[in-house]
C-alpha cells in the first residue's frame, strides 16, 4: 500500500512539472509576440564593449570575448591552485578528497586517450594539447552562463538604442580561434624540429632527385619543389581549418539559442543548452586530438 502511494505521488509530481514547463513554454511564446519585442542583433564579429582604454588596440574599447577568455584562465588556475593545495593536504593527512579523486581521475582519462593518439610520445605533446582542451571546453561552457549576451551597456547606434554585452563566449570570436589554431600550428613546426632536426625542411624545400633519375633527374626535382609548395599550403591551410571548424561550430550554438529564446523562452531553451553542452565538449576534443594527430605526424620521416 505504501509503494503504491509513493508510486502514485512520483507520477503526479512529474505531471505537475510537464504542466509548469509547458506553461512556461507557452508563456514565453505569447510574452514575445505579445510585447512586439524585436530579435537581438546577432554580430559575427566580438562588439567592442564602449570603455576605451589606454593601450594599443584599445582605443575603442576591448572586444567582449576578452573578459570571457580572462575568465577561463583564471577558473583553470584557480583549478590548479585548489588542486595543489588538495595534494599537499593529502600527503600531509593521507586522506584524499573528492576534488582531487575527480580532477584526478579527470587527468587520468585526458591523459589515457591522448596515449592512444600519440603513443611514446605523449608526454611531450600532451601538456599543450590539454592546454587546448580544457581552456576551449572552459570557454565553451562559461559562454553558457546566465548573463552572457544579455547583460552590457546600452549605446545609440545610428540614433537607435543597442545592447553591448560585456560578456560573450570567448571561441564565438575568429580572432580567439585564429590565435589558437596559430599556435597549434606552429607548435607542429617546432615538433617536426626538435624530433627530425633540419632534415624536417626538406618536407617544404626539397628541389634534389635521386641520384639513379637519370635524364628524369629535373622532372623529379621539379615535382619534389612542387610537393613542397603544396605542403606549405597544407600547413597554412590547417591554421583555417582549425579556427573556422572551432568558430563556426560556437557562433552556430551562439544563434541558435538565441533565436529559441526569442521565440520561446524559460523552458523550452533548456535541451538546447544541454545540446551545446555536448557540441562545446566535442570541440574541444577534436581540436585536441587533430593537434595530437599532427604533432605525431610531425615526428615521422617523410
Amino acid at each position: 500500500m505504501m509503494t503504491q502511494t509513493k508510486s502514485k505521488g512520483r507520477r503526479l509530481v512529474i505531471l505537475f512539472g510537464i504542466l509548469i514547463a509547458l506553461g512556461l513554454c507557452g508563456f514565453g511564446v505569447y510574452w514575445q509576440f505579445s510585447s512586439d519585442a524585436e530579435m537581438p542583433v546577432i554580430s559575427m564579429a566580438a562588439e567592442r564593449i564602449p570603455i576605451p582604454l589606454p593601450l594599443p588596440g584599445f582605443d575603442e574599447g576591448p572586444p567582449n570575448t576578452l573578459p570571457t577568455a580572462i575568465l577561463t584562465a583564471i577558473v583553470l588556475v584557480l583549478v590548479g591552485l585548489l588542486y595543489s593545495r588538495a595534494r599537499r593536504r593529502a600527503a600531509r593527512t593521507g586522506e584524499q578528497s573528492r576534488f582531487l579523486v575527480a580532477v584526478d581521475a579527470i587527468f587520468e582519462a585526458v591523459y589515457s586517450f591522448a596515449e592512444n593518439v600519440a603513443g611514446e610520445h605523449t608526454r611531450h605533446f600532451f601538456p599543450l594539447a590539454a592546454t587546448f582542451f580544457f581552456f576551449i571546453l572552459v570557454a565553451n561552457w562559461t559562454g553558457l552562463l546566465p548573463g552572457f549576451g544579455s547583460f552590457g551597456i546600452w549605446e545609440l547606434h545610428d540614433g537607435e538604442p543597442e545592447l553591448i554585452p560585456l560578456f560573450r563566449g570567448a571561441n564565438a570570436d575568429l580572432s580567439t580561434t585564429l590565435a589558437l589554431a596559430l599556435i597549434s600550428v606552429i607548435a607542429v613546426q617546432y615538433f617536426g624540429l626538435r624530433f627530425q632536426g633540419l632534415p624536417y625542411l626538406r618536407k617544404f624545400f626539397n628541389f634534389s632527385a635521386p641520384p639513379d633519375s637519370g635524364s628524369l633527374r629535373p622532372v623529379i626535382a621539379i615535382a619534389n619543389g612542387a610537393a613542397g609548395l603544396l605542403e606549405i599550403i597544407s600547413e597554412v591551410s590547417k591554421v583555417f581549418s582549425f579556427a573556422f571548424r572551432l568558430f563556426g561550430n560556437i557562433f552556430a550554438g551562439e544563434v541558435l539559442l538565441i533565436v529559441v529564446s526569442f521565440l520561446a523562452a524559460f523552458v523550452a531553451t533548456i535541451p538546447f543548452m544541454g545540446l551545446e553542452l555536448f557540441v562545446g565538449l566535442i570541440q574541444a576534443l577534436v581540436f585536441a586530438m587533430l593537434s595530437l594527430v599532427f604533432y605525431t605526424m610531425a615526428t615521422h620521416h617523410h
